[in-house]
């Protein structure tokens, strides 16, 4: 869970950072117990890394021939040092690549490739920074790791005077034309060596910027306790992560910066595809990393777009790596694949086919998408044979994994219980509210939007209460509702006007029975009227009529397609991908990789930034998925901005504020999180609680060791100016709200932490991984609906509706193309790559993450902890008497089990937002 390492670059004559120079320590990657490797590596066939007595004799690199040769002269009193550096190649190499690792083998074998050089602790009087070693090349050919092929050792030979201090930092030069990976560098010889400088990182060449990169070794230090010797590289290293703000970046370069959400549209290729600038008063947003791009022609304000396939920039080692790029880039193809026949037949036919029946819908997960006969005709005479027998081809590989929600139990979606269910173990289950005043009132302008009152009366709820009171259920907390009415009807009307697009602002009520288990009682639709009316409202109630059924079936169809707007674009986008990046530019710019909270974060900054400008290429963008997809359209982004802007706050980001906020829990100071919930079957609650308890827990031991009283926070410049940049620079447009917490104690800083990190982690696992489960199949989640409810006055609708409501019902789902659209996207959303990091979980390669046994012991603590919670959640999972998460044809809810294997899993806690 830690960062270990730190760079910068360096001049051996004065050391300083570029523009250029950056750092990413892979953090550790927190270790499970059952997956723990705390050995450590060996140096294979040259030097055990616990073995000292390298300076006890000349240490000498090798060479071509097997023979040695001095690499400085002998000494008196010198102590003979070998730094081993571990090089990562790809796995999968294509026949050039292999040429040229070849060849950089064997130029780094003979010193021509790569040149270290070792910076102490201590300073030099003569020069007033830290000493330095003589700079040498890095030779040998030491044996290749059976375990890890793909990585490559070299060794380096130096002397220094036994008065060189403890080794700090490491300057690296690149002599190659191109970068490489750099894992570690190990250093031997010191007395109380082995020193870990762990890495990760690309290292650049020379020729794209010609100063070294530095790095720290893996002991952390406050800004106080900084050794003479490194302070000036520590402070360099900052200056240059940030940049000066001007330019265009290049793909090299590690510099972080931020910028507003001014590249979404693309006015220069269409003017319907322009959007507005997500900054400012009107339209608040959280700020994204800078590229520095050109401004549009049609719009110097927004900035230039980058179209794939050529990358958007992100700094260097916040690019996937090979194993994450592969599996993200096999995702894509199985879109492809499944957009290919659909979208074929759109362009062909004189419109995009709908759903006939629900079994076109099952043949999806049994045949494929089937061809109609009138589109195959078209196919023939229209496509070469070449395309013919591609579609033909790709048919075949169209079939689609059975979602979860329908595994079971195929009509489960269907009940009044599983819509309510899902609310508390579903893909959102962080919107359900406590209903605690009523009547049920607007905050909306009346002038504009109508009476604030709602039509959900007295009268009509109580028909629905098995003969108890409105008073007697809210105050025995049985009632409880989804609001999205002030948050949708200000876009309304907007969206009805596109085409194939129709929403209510909805009020959803539900009832806790007195055996547990919820349901829904009534939903109230809204629409936006004419100044005369200015709203529309119905309430409907699930009848008992075969009419009113259908239509109670199509007004939950219709709260679906909203919940699953404001969950793309609130619950998810907002509250985890976009809030999060700021975080993220401030650590790496306010906090050197030698601060502990830096090496604490870094595992759950882990390809955030990567992931967040490919979503802003082809996702949330102007013409992207969710606007073809989600009922919001094209004012999508423009509604998670409305949300940013009356919803977020950072103190309600915290799992026991948002459970009291939204009245779904109570203080109470003898439970552990301080909180008990009103409803004990609340899957997502239940589990989140013991997750958040369990990182809180974790963040106190750590920042405790590192922190000796509250005076250490307010002293610490470096982690005052990262919360100052976070709330002035990252969310500049909420930088004068009242709620930002302090940061003055170790409390502050505790609960500040744990919150940026439940948000990488569980909050996200648990709106994330779950999205095909439940909305792989299109009836139980809509993305959209594209009719309204016909109405009696509606003759002709209305006399449809009656004949045939099947077909109203699925006329009003996406269509087929837009289905397996987002069914692509969110199969690739909800899939685990092979290199995934979970909490609690280290991988081999970053076991000296930090070289502090204390620390150490306390993350054992919390990775043996994540174990203890996976046994609670299977144990539960098990219990008949949770009826949200157990019972004939119920998944069971394991979105916030800690582990997970890699694929479609509905489990898993990865450290970080990654996909």
């Amino acid at each position: 869970m830690f960062s270990a390492k730190s760079t910068s670059c360096f001049c051996p004559s004065k050391p300083r950072i570029g523009a250029g120079s950056g750092r990413r320590a892979h953090p550790l990657c927190v270790g499970n117990r059952r997956q723990r490797s705390v050995a450590v590596r060996q140096v294979r066939a040259v030097i055990s890394s616990d073995d000292k007595s390298v300076g006890t004799r000349p240490s000498q690199p090798a060479v071509p021939g097997g023979a040695f040769w001095p690499s400085v002269l002998p000494q008196a009193d010198a102590i003979d040092v070998r730094l081993v550096l571990t090089v990562r190649n790809r796995i999968k190499e294509r026949l050039v690549e292999k040429i040229e690792n070849q060849w950089e083998y064997f130029v780094n074998g003979i010193g021509q490739g790569i040149r270290v050089q070792l910076v102490s602790e201590e300073v030099d009087p003569d020069t007033e920074s830290g000493k330095k070693s003589v700079e040498v090349p890095v030779r040998g050919f030491l044996p290749r790791s059976q375990k890890h092929p793909s990585f490559v050792e070299y060794a380096a030979n130096l002397s220094v005077p036994s008065t060189f201090g403890r080794p700090g930092a490491i300057a690296i030069t690149n002599l190659h034309k191109k970068e490489f990976y750099l894992v570690e560098i190990v250093v031997h010889g010191f007395d109380d060596g082995p020193f870990f400088f762990p890495a990760n990182s690309w290292i650049h060449s020379r020729d794209d910027n010609p100063e070294s990169r530095i790095l720290f070794s893996n002991q952390a230090y406050l800004p106080s306790q900084t050794p003479d010797g490194l302070k000036d590289l520590r402070q360099n290293m900052l200056v240059g992560l940030r940049g000066n703000g001007k330019g265009q970046r290049k793909k090299f370069e590690m510099i972080y910066d931020y910028a507003p959400y001014n590249d979404l549209g693309n006015p220069d290729k269409d003017a319907d595809l322009a959007r507005p600038i997500l900054a400012g008063s009107d339209r608040p947003y959280p700020r994204r990393c800078r590229t520095g791009r050109p401004p549009t022609r049609s719009d110097p304000s927004a900035e230039s777009r980058v179209e794939k396939p050529h990358p958007v920039y992100v700094p260097r080692d916040e690019t996937f790596e090979e194993i994450k790029q592969n599996n993200f880039s096999a995702g894509a193809l199985r879109a492809l694949f499944h957009n290919l026949i659909p979208a074929m037949m759109a362009a062909l036919s004189s419109s995009d086919s709908q759903f006939q029946c629900f079994s076109d819908i099952d043949k999806l997960y049994k045949d494929g998408l089937l061809i109609k006969s009138e589109e195959e005709q078209h196919a023939e005479k229209l496509l070469p044979a070449v395309l013919s027998n591609l579609m033909t081809m790709g048919q075949k590989l169209m079939k689609y994994d059975i979602p979860s929600i329908i595994s079971k139990d195929r009509f489960a979606w269907l009940r009044d219980i599983e819509f309510a269910r899902q609310t508390l173990a579903g893909v959102n289950p962080v919107e359900i509210q406590r209903l605690r005043e009523f009547p049920i009132l607007s905050k909306l302008d009346p002038e504009i939007y109508g009476s604030p009152e709602s039509e959900l009366t007295k009268e009509c709820l109580e028909h629905e209460l098995n003969g108890m009171s409105l008073e007697e259920a809210m105050n025995d907390n049985r009632l409880f509702i989804i609001d999205y009415h002030d948050i949708l009807l200000p876009f309304v009307k907007k969206i009805n006007s596109l085409k194939g697009r129709k929403i209510y602002a909805s009020r959803t009520i539900l009832f806790l029975t007195r055996t547990g288990i919820l349901r829904p009682i009534a939903i109230e639709l809204s629409l936006l009227g004419t100044p005369s009316m200015p709203s529309r409202k119905k309430v409907c109630t699930h009848g008992h009529d075969a009419t009113t059924n259908w239509i109670w079936k199509l007004a939950k169809a219709h709260v679906c397609a909203n919940d699953a707007g404001v969950h793309q674009l609130v619950d998810h986008w907002l509250r985890t991908h976009a809030a999060m990046e700021p975080y993220i530019i401030a650590s790496h710019r306010q906090l050197s990789s030698m601060h502990p909270v830096f090496k604490l974060l870094h595992p759950h900054m882990r390809y955030t930034l990567e992931i967040n400008a490919l979503a802003r290429q082809s996702l949330i963008n102007g013409g992207g998925i969710i606007e073809n997809c989600f009922s919001p359209g094209k004012y999508a982004m423009e509604l998670s901005s409305a949300a940013y802007k009356s919803l977020w706050r950072f103190d309600m980001e915290a799992l026991p504020a948002d459970l009291l906020r939204r009245g779904m829990a109570v203080e109470d100071p003898s439970m552990p999180c301080g909180v008990k919930l009103v409803i004990e079957d609340y899957p997502y609650a239940a589990d989140g609680l013991l997750v958040w308890s369990a990182i809180e827990e974790w963040v106190k031991d750590y920042i405790i060791h590192y922190y000796s009283d509250d005076n250490t926070i307010t002293s610490d410049a470096e982690l005052q100016a990262w919360w100052d940049e976070i709330k002035n620079k990252g969310h500049p447009d909420k930088r004068g709200e009242p709620w930002w917490p302090s940061l003055n104690t170790k409390g502050d800083l505790i609960h500040i932490l744990t919150t940026m990190i439940w948000t990488a982690s569980g909050q996200h696992a648990a709106i994330n991984f779950g999205q095909y489960p439940f909305g792989g199949y299109m009836p139980n989640r809509p993305t959209l609906m594209k009719k309204l409810i016909p109405q009696e006055d509606e003759t002709a609708a209305y006399e449809k509706f009656l004949h045939n409501p099947q077909y109203m019902f699925l006329s009003s789902l996406p269509s087929q193309l837009q289905a397996t659209q987002i069914m692509a996207v969110q199969d690739t959303l909800s899939t685990h790559s092979e290199d995934e990091e979970y909490l609690g979980q280290m991988t081999d390669w970053h076991t000296h993450w930090t070289n502090d046994r204390q620390v150490m012991s306390c993350f054992e603590k919390f990775s043996a902890r994540l174990e203890e919670i996976e046994e609670i959640i299977n144990k539960r999972n098990k219990d008949f008497h949770l009826k949200n998460r157990s019972g004939a044809g119920v998944p069971p809810y394991e979105l916030l089990l800690p582990s997970s294997g890699p694929g479609v899993t509905g489990r898993g806690i990865p450290n970080s937002i990654s996909i």
